[in-house]
């Protein structure tokens, strides 16, 4: 059961990383399943993984402009998800794909599935988000609650969904950002899913609570998120870091669900 970790981090410093590793490790360890997971460097060095030597493929967050800009790596990226879909639609076995944040809006640009565009403000903290219809039917979601939690960190979003395209292809939405009354915006997308192997999330569903509690009790990154944000926000960010029922649940959940229903397809054709 081999996973391949498509890094769009471009070097930058992240708990992303860490949290997707130690995932994909708890996943091998526990399932007892044979394999191992490698880790590509999209950005940096142009790296993409080949079909034949993954079964699951894990596309992670970044930073920038997730619009392209010209650089080599991003046709090849497009190339890659063109790959997946073709794959799957003539193959028996499967390829299965997580895009997070920065993939999920490329992959939703690339599909013109709605507008990507970057936001009048960056969306940052430990957030509800809330389930469409077709969100409460999600097996991905199955243990979370209506509206669970979990940590946004973007300035880009996805909306204005072209609705022709995502019925065309079979896709469903099925989550939206946090209600915002007083905010006369449209509300981003927020999960959807492509197809029965590929599932995408704007949010970030690998964070875990330890790693990110470490990362903001930290002087300095305290002092600047209080500096942007206000000292209200940095309290409500930590006490949601805390709490067993938001983002300690919704990573216990998500991708630990979305590996295990992958194995079990594609163990099923073995």
């Amino acid at each position: 059961m081999n996973i391949a970790i498509l890094d769009l981090y471009d070097g930058k410093p992240n708990e992303g990383m860490r949290c997707i590793k130690m995932l994909c490790e708890q996943f091998l360890s526990q399932e007892d399943t044979a394999g191992h997971y490698d880790v590509f460097d999209v950005r940096q060095k142009n790296e993409i993984p080949s079909l034949n030597d993954y079964q699951i493929f894990i596309s992670t967050g970044g930073p920038g402009n997730p619009l392209p800009e010209g650089h080599l790596w991003e046709q090849k990226y497009f190339d890659f998800i063109d790959q997946i879909f073709k794959y799957n639609s003539q193959n028996e076995d499967k390829k299965y794909l997580f895009l997070i944040c920065h993939s999920f809006q490329i992959a939703s640009y690339h599909l013109g599935f709605g507008e990507v565009c970057k936001r009048k403000s960056t969306s940052f903290g430990v957030m509800p988000i809330h389930r469409t219809e077709d969100g409460e039917h999600e097996p991905l979601f199955e243990k979370l609650p209506d509206v669970f939690y979990a940590v946004d960190s973007r300035d880009y979003q996805l909306i204005q969904p072209n609705w022709e395209k995502i019925n065309e292809f079979g896709a469903k939405v099925l989550c939206l950002e946090k209600v915002r009354p007083h905010v006369p915006l449209e509300r981003a997308i927020m999960a959807i899913r492509f197809s029965d192997e590929v599932f995408g999330t704007q949010f970030h569903p690998e964070a875990d609570s330890e790693g990110m509690m470490h990362y903001f009790k930290q002087e300095e990154k305290m002092l600047a998120v209080i500096k942007e944000y206000g000292s209200e926000k940095y309290e409500e960010m930590i006490d949601r870091l805390d709490d067993p029922d938001k983002i300690m649940l919704t990573e216990s959940v998500i991708i630990p669900t979305f590996l295990r229903n992958a194995a079990e397809s594609i163990l099923e054709l073995a």
